[in-house]
């Protein structure tokens, strides 16, 4: 009341020695009347019959005043004046207007009718009243309730939430409404309040105000885990990922433990078995997840695979789809079929099961169980439709997981039969490579091509993308390389011509039809293209937006080749490709890589430079596939945005007595030269006699075409490798043409010859002219 203005205040006498406006207004008498007269005559006898009439209507209008004065109950305080005398403070009630009494009668009302729980607590937190909601809640009377501790009369689940609650409320008046809290009645379900802390203002104490919302919640609860799973489960296209999104969005909202199997086959990718499930199929158990510790007990771990025991609930729920609630206690009979279950339900508490078969088109792909503990209520009838939903939901997306697994693993699969099992090592150069696959299947190839004349051909390529499609379009590729390269074209060359057959592609992809989702996919390639000839120690290098090589040397460090890169294949529009000659010396290591392999090594640094390569393969002493090794080793898998292929190739000086050079004069006898060097030359390296005679055909009509139709000089080379080679050089730019003479006529006939003779021939052009080339197979190769 500190504050408030006092009616009137009259002095120990009963004389009125203040009057308020309020009182003015009041009583409709002014401060001048009244004050220093008594107090009595506020309220004087009544006039006698035939008084002033004037004086009767006023009394009788300050009776009646004064009568709602009283019935709004006048409060009286001894206010102390300066001088230590005492007087009286007459206030009028707060303004809500009740009445003495009326604060009892609406507790009572409340008490009586209020539907909630209503406890009223004193400052010690001890029950002053409880409602008959309270005393059902509590298990006892009023009188039995009446003192206790709110603590020892309403078994929340944590007491000493709603305590701290109390205290500062009744410290400090803070209010508290709807708070969330359990209640664990004995024998009963767990039940959910909501709890409303009311402080007195005139009194030390509170008001607790509680409603049971145990439905509500429930709802509440199926609402989230709806909403938790749409927006969950589904975002990785992976088997196991989705279960344990699954997994995630129910516990601990909507149940306390979790169990997730799937058909073993479907985790592979394979097609799901139709329903019923037969019982020895085996199941993976693909996700668990619980509310309390990690350590609570499981039947089987996370991986394992096993067929469901029969009979139980689960095994049955397989067999003819449909979900079920069960009630789990020590007498629940199947548990016997199923120790390690019934031993995990035993020690996790578990007193509820819910049972949902993941289904989709009448094929089983797995099994959802859900749990609730002890003191926990059991699944309804709602909840078992909503899981059921949720588990379609599911199914959904393990399935999209599955053919996302399987189309990639048909991916990966496919790329690993279109390239070649390891790269074939030459007489002249050493190779050993790494290739790690992208487990979605993308677009990375290697090459190591056996050119004529002891040449060898070094190729890595990517494909842009991922899946079936980008596997195809690497075969299609990587098939055209090596034709190309069969034709003995150089680098830019081949390059260029194969960029003209993936924009080929390009267009057969564009003119798909509008709803084929490849149609939208653009086609791009990249692809680095080395020659090495072993003769000259020369590599011809040309890129199309292929990162460049590394070259690495006994003693003279590491070196990035400089490219004048070209445009990636299929871009179009760019300009020509250029070659880079680079000079290498026996011993030297050249290492070609992917964009792909370059960022799983890099790691978190972006940078271009192939620093780690570098670092590696300073060692150039050191086996191929122990350097492999070493960057296979410093991987960081989690960046792998693609194949990871490494080729790498070290050079080796060519036998000097496996080959043999003869300049030929430009004359007549120049092919009986030839051929008696040749046969010289073949009979020390122990040829056979057929094929000495065919080789001798071979140079007598290669040189003779040299000299009739080319330009001096004239140059014959014999190279004893895996085939048995025969050029034939000249300055001469006419290119002989392969012709099938008639009967009658008197040449045309030699280049027919040289093939029939021979397994393979082609024509090599360069700066100075040509060669023609032929091999024969040996039918023994050197070592």
């Amino acid at each position: 009341m500190a504050g408030e203005t006092p009616l009137m205040i009259v002095d120990g006498k009963g004389v009125v020695v203040q009057w308020s406006h309020q009182a003015e207004e009041l009583l409709g008498r002014p401060a001048g009347e009244v004050v220093g007269r008594p107090a009595t005559d506020l309220v004087s006898p009544v006039p006698a019959p035939g008084g002033d009439t004037a004086e009767r209507c006023r009394h009788d209008a300050l009776r009646d005043v004064a009568a709602r004065a009283a019935r709004r109950g006048l409060r009286l305080q001894p206010p102390l004046r300066e001088d230590g005398s005492v007087t009286w403070g007459i206030f009028l009630p707060p303004a809500s207007g009740m009445v003495p009494g009326m604060e009892t009668a609406v507790l009572e009302a409340l008490s009586a009718h209020m539907t909630g729980v209503l406890f009223v607590v004193d400052e010690e937190l001890h029950v002053v009243s409880a409602n008959a909601a309270a005393q059902a809640l509590s298990g006892a009377g009023a009188r039995q309730i009446q003192g206790r501790p709110l603590a020892d009369a309403w078994p929340l689940s944590s007491p000493g939430e709603l305590e701290q609650i109390l205290r500062q409320a009744v410290a400090d008046g803070t209010p508290t409404t709807d708070h969330v809290m359990r209640t664990d009645p004995k024998n009963e379900p767990q039940r959910t309040h909501t709890v409303s802390v009311l402080p007195l203002h005139d009194a030390p104490g509170a008001v607790v105000v509680a409603h049971d919302v145990t439905g509500q919640e429930k709802a509440r609860r199926g609402v989230q885990a709806l909403y938790a799973v749409r927006e969950r489960v589904g975002q990785a296209l992976d088997v196991v990922a989705t279960c344990q999104e699954l997994v995630d969005a129910l516990v601990p909202g909507f149940a306390d433990i979790a169990v997730v199997e799937v058909v073993e086959p479907v985790v592979r990718g394979e097609e799901p078995p139709l329903s019923p499930l037969g019982r020895d199929v085996p199941l993976r158990r693909a996700a668990f997840g619980n509310s309390g510790d990690d350590q609570q007990a499981r039947a089987h771990p996370v991986g394992d695979v096993r067929a469901l025991p029969f009979p139980t609930p689960y095994a049955q729920v397989l067999a003819d789809l449909k979900p079920r609630t069960i009630a789990l206690g020590p007498d629940t009979p199947w548990l016997a079929a199923d120790p390690a279950r019934a031993e995990a339900i035993r020690a996790s508490g578990a007193r509820a099961l819910l049972v949902a078969p993941l289904t989709l088109r009448g094929k089983v792909l797995g099994l959802l169980s859900l749990y609730r503990i002890q003191r926990s209520d059991g699944f309804d009838e709602k909840e078992l439709a909503l899981t059921l939903e949720l588990a379609t939901h599911t199914a959904l997306g393990i399935d999209n997981a599955r053919r996302y697994t399987r189309e990639h693993t048909i991916a990966a699969a496919l790329q690993r039969h279109l390239l070649p099992p390891a790269p074939a090592s030459q007489t002249a150069i050493e190779t050993a490579g790494l290739y790690v696959a992208d487990d979605r299947g993308a677009g990375g190839w290697s090459n190591v091509c056996a050119l004529p004349g002891a040449r060898t051909a070094l190729v890595v390529g990517e494909v842009a993308g991922h899946g079936i499609h980008t596997a195809v379009t690497m075969g299609q590729l990587r098939t055209a390389m090596i034709s190309l390269a069969a034709l003995d074209l150089e680098p830019d060359e081949l390059l260029a011509r194969l960029d003209d057959a993936t924009a080929r592609l390009a267009r057969e992809r564009s003119a798909l039809p509008l709803g084929d989702p490849l149609r939208r996919e653009a086609l791009s390639a990249t692809c680095l293209c080395v020659l090495y000839d072993p003769f000259t120690h020369t590599c011809t290098i040309a890129s199309a937006g292929h990162p460049s090589p590394v070259v690495a040397g006994p003693g003279s460090g590491t070196r990035v080749v400089e490219l004048t890169a070209g445009g990636a294949l299929g871009a179009g529009g760019g300009p020509p490709y250029a070659t880079t000659a680079v000079t290498l010396a026996d011993g030297d290591v050249l290492a070609l890589y992917t964009t792909s392999l370059l960022s799983a090594v890099r790691g978190q640094n972006r940078t271009s430079d192939p620093q780690p390569f570098r670092r590696i393969l300073a060692d150039t002493d050191r086996p191929l596939q122990d350097l492999c090794d070493d960057v296979l080793y410093r991987l960081h898998a989690d960046m792998l945005p693609g194949d990871a292929i490494l080729l790498l190739a070290r050079t080796h000086p060519f036998p000097a007595d496996r080959v043999t050079v003869w300049p030929l004069d430009q004359e007549p006898t120049a092919p009986a030269v030839a051929r008696r060097h040749a046969r010289h030359q073949l009979a020390a390296w122990g040829v056979d006699e057929d094929t000495a005679y065919a080789t001798q055909e071979i140079v007598s009509e290669l040189v003779t075409n040299a000299l009739r139709y080319g330009a001096p000089p004239v140059r014959l080379r014999l190279i004893n490798d895996r085939t048995l080679t025969c050029e034939v050089q000249d300055s001469g730019p006419s290119a002989p043409r392969l012709r099938h003479a008639r009967s009658v006529d008197e040449g045309g006939r030699g280049l027919f010859i040289c093939a029939q003779l021979a397994h393979n021939w082609g024509i090599r052009y360069t700066n100075d002219g040509k060669t023609v080339w032929t091999e024969q197979a040996l039918p023994s190769q050197h070592p």
